[in-house]
């Protein structure tokens, strides 16, 4: 093997993880679930998700006829649902188009929905034991770090640069095994994820600390180079938490767009007024308390949220029915409050609820 991935073998085989749920294993479903679920995602969040989703979805077929529904109440709260739709998708395509059975190499594997280059990569190394480089976030902290490469790792010609490195690293043809490349994939993770970490890199602990460029210049707080951010927009909503009878109505939220999929309360512009939205919705207030705002940070933006709790007078509704009747069952829902714990619910909403509900039993 070349030196630095023999370092980085030697070291993870002796000091790197070996106990995660989804390693010491060669199922394909099992690592891609991982991979998936592990980005930017981090580890400890990640593992109770990932022990339900196999107690609920054993095997890919299982998650691939499942409603979409039921994949959605399971990621909520693990963020960024994309991740979960793509899951859905990749899992009814494997059944569909591979047998049920994972393609054999990167390069099909990275022909399936939300699967990109360096995560076909990992699965195919972890499953397959095949030679192909990755490049997940800590790995580029890694490079850049050991090779002294300057530039925001994000931006296209330094991730070609660094993609190069990955595969000139790779442990050599002639002596690798597939243990190999398992052990070397799992110990660049295990690099980024233990030891050359973003605010205090353990420099002692590294295996490849004798080449590494960053330590040998003190410049382990310089690189990677940071991004250049900018203000993120903020934006502002209203949410209605309508309660009748220990439920509140909930909308489903369009895919693809912010929380697609999931259910989450009706929201109105705040120039248009709290009132003016829950009459649209054919409802009539007993009362109504306008509630704090909360804030919630998206990849893109920060949203504003002012709620209102309004309880619902039942008997004000036209007709003697019960509000909300004529609303297309398949976009709303009366949900039990009680069934707000496990329910397909954007985390602040749920956060919002328990906040609301729970001192009274009901959640």
């Amino acid at each position: 093997m070349s030196t630095f991935s023999e370092h980085v073998v030697t070291w993870q085989r002796q000091h790197g993880r070996h106990a995660l749920p989804w390693q010491n294993t060669q199922d394909p479903y099992r690592i891609w679930l991982s991979e998936i679920m592990l980005q930017q995602t981090q580890v400890a969040t990640v593992i109770p998700y990932y022990e339900r989703f196999l107690d609920t979805f054993p095997t890919v077929a299982d998650l691939a006829r499942a409603p979409a529904e039921d994949v959605m109440q399971l990621w909520a709260g693990l963020g960024y649902y994309t991740r979960a739709r793509n899951l859905h998708a990749c899992a009814q395509q494997v059944l569909a188009n591979w047998g049920g059975q994972f393609p054999p190499t990167a390069a099909d594997i990275e022909t399936l929905p939300g699967i990109g280059r360096s995560t076909a990569a990992a699965i195919a190394a972890f499953a397959y034991g095949e030679r192909s480089p990755i490049l997940d976030g800590n790995v580029k902290r890694v490079f850049a770090r050991h090779f002294g490469i300057e530039g925001d790792p994000s931006k296209r010609p330094v991730e070609l640069i660094m993609w190069g490195l990955a595969g000139e690293n790779l442990p050599v043809v002639s002596s690798t095994t597939a243990d190999d490349m398992r052990s070397y994939t799992q110990g660049l993770m295990d690099l980024g994820a233990t030891v050359c970490t973003r605010g205090a890199p353990d420099c002692g602990r590294c295996p490849v600390r004798g080449t590494c460029v960053a330590l040998r210049e003190a410049r382990q707080h310089d690189l990677p180079t940071p991004k250049v951010r900018k203000k993120s927009p903020e934006r502002d909503t209203g949410m209605l938490v309508l309660e009748r009878d220990g439920c509140v109505l909930l909308k489903m939220r369009p895919s693809p767009g912010i929380w697609g999929g999931l259910w989450s309360l009706p929201e109105f512009a705040l120039a248009s007024g709290a009132e003016a939205a829950w009459r649209e919705l054919g409802v009539k207030a007993q009362e109504a308390f306008e509630l704090p705002v909360f804030s919630h940070t998206f990849t893109h933006f920060k949203l504003h949220v002012t709620p209102w709790h309004v309880r619902v007078d039942e008997a004000a509704a036209a007709d003697g029915a019960a509000p909300g009747t004529g609303l297309d069952k398949a976009e709303w829902w009366w949900m039990p409050v009680a069934r707000a714990g496990d329910a397909a619910l954007p985390a602040p909403v749920k956060k919002l609820l328990a906040g609301l509900f729970v001192d009274g039993g009901l959640f």
